[in-house]
Formats: structure tokens, C-alpha cells, sequence
């Protein structure tokens, strides 16, 4: 039996599994495979590229849509708090198609409304609520008190304190640089914002920032109710 044994060839996944080198080599090219799959239909199929869908006679077909615009400097510099401080690690921006999330979040999240975050903040990770439409849900006074004591207003929250917001300013010079590596990547900022950018954010702390781009969220899309965006 025991020589039996010794003689039995080894699988190719028992010969994988003990090669460190292929077995990297074969997760890559599953990972790339999996990723093109889902990706190169975005570039070419209507139903997915909502911004750009148009009719027939050549109209737009969710005018709406037309609103989603890049962020200001102040709300970009927003952001760029935002990630700073791992919000995204507890909070998503990516509601679903389900009726669970859509009757607490609101409408299911769109692609173009994503079309200039770099990076996106999709994902599934809720230790806090999606963020996807906070924006207008509650008042600048709100959101302040909020991050500054989040059990100030939410006596549950197991969310750390963020006071130094109210301290640190923006730098202008910073958000100007900001506004032109997004341009370099595709957002469409004008060379006017991006010259305007430093005085936009002049005096302005990163609360103010981080609530601008809270309150922006899910704000820029005026959905109509019975319209099927994934049409």
C-alpha cells in the first residue's frame, strides 16, 4: 500500500497547491478574467452607461441625470477628509437594488453618479449606514454636532469623535493641485474652478469641507418615480 501510494501522481491542483509561484500566477489570471468580465460590458452597454443613453431621435434619455456634476473645491477637499479618515471602512455609498435597502436608503445607486469619484466608495461594509443619499437628510447643525460627539445625537453610535475638524483649515494651494490631478484623470473641471479653487476653500475648516461633501451626496439625480434608470 505504501508503495502504491508513493508511485500515484500528484493533481494538477495538488501540484498548485504546493507551488507558490503558479499558484500566484493562477489567482492573477482568474482575478483578470473575473474583473474583464464585468468591466468591458460598462464601456459599451447602454443600459449601464445612464449619463449617456439617449433616444432614438437622439435626445437624452434621463435628462436628470444631466445634473451630476464634479464635485466643488470644497466639497472635493471634503473628501479627501473623508478617506483620510477610513470613513469608508465602516460607511458604503453604494445602495442596491433591493427593496430592503431602497425603502431605508432610498433609490438604488447609479454608475454615472459615481463617474467622478476617484475612487469610487462602493461596497457592502455597514458598520455605520450607507451614505448614498445623506445628503439634505440632515441639517449642517447636525452633521457638526455629529462628528464632533456622534452619541451627542445617536446614543448607540459606536463611532469615534472627530473634533480636530473644527481646527485644521484647508490648504488652498493643496485643493488646487487636487482639482488638477482629477482633471488629468477625466473629471471636466474648467481652468476657472480650478484657478477659483484656493479662494473657494480660503478660511475654511475641514469640518466645514467634510460636511459640504456630506451634504452633497445622493443630491445631485432629481429622480422621477416610475422611471426604470437601468433601462
Amino acid at each position: 500500500m505504501t508503495g502504491h501510494k508513493a508511485n500515484k501522481k500528484d493533481s494538477f491542483q495538488a501540484k498548485l497547491e504546493k507551488n507558490v509561484v503558479g499558484l500566484l500566477i493562477m489567482i492573477a489570471i482568474m482575478v483578470s478574467v473575473g474583473g474583464i468580465v464585468e468591466i468591458v460590458p460598462l464601456f459599451y452597454l447602454d443600459n449601464v452607461i445612464e449619463s449617456e443613453a439617449r433616444n432614438p431621435d437622439g435626445s437624452v434619455k434621463f435628462p436628470e441625470l444631466e445634473g451630476i456634476r464634479p464635485y466643488s473645491a470644497l466639497e472635493l477637499a471634503g473628501r479627501d477628509v473623508f478617506l483620510r479618515e477610513g470613513c469608508y471602512t465602516c460607511h458604503s455609498q453604494m445602495i442596491r437594488p433591493f427593496r430592503d435597502e431602497k425603502e431605508r436608503y432610498g433609490h438604488f445607486s447609479l454608475a454615472a453618479e459615481s463617474k467622478y469619484d476617484h475612487p469610487f466608495q462602493w461596497g457592502s461594509k455597514r458598520t455605520g449606514p450607507d451614505l448614498a443619499r445623506v445628503g439634505g437628510k440632515y441639517s449642517n447643525e447636525w452633521h457638526v454636532a455629529h462628528l464632533m460627539d456622534p452619541r451627542s445625537v445617536v446614543p448607540e453610535s459606536i463611532m469615534p469623535r472627530y473634533p480636530w475638524l473644527m481646527e485644521a483649515t484647508i490648504d488652498g494651494e493643496g485643493i488646487v493641485k487636487r482639482m488638477n490631478a482629477m482633471k488629468r484623470v477625466g473629471v471636466p473641471y474648467t481652468d476657472e474652478q480650478i484657478s477659483g479653487g484656493k479662494e473657494a476653500v480660503a478660511g475654511k475648516t475641514e469640518m466645514d469641507a467634510t460636511v459640504a461633501y456630506l451634504q452633497v451626496l445622493g443630491t445631485m439625480v432629481k429622480f422621477k418615480k416610475g422611471v426604470d434608470y437601468r433601462e
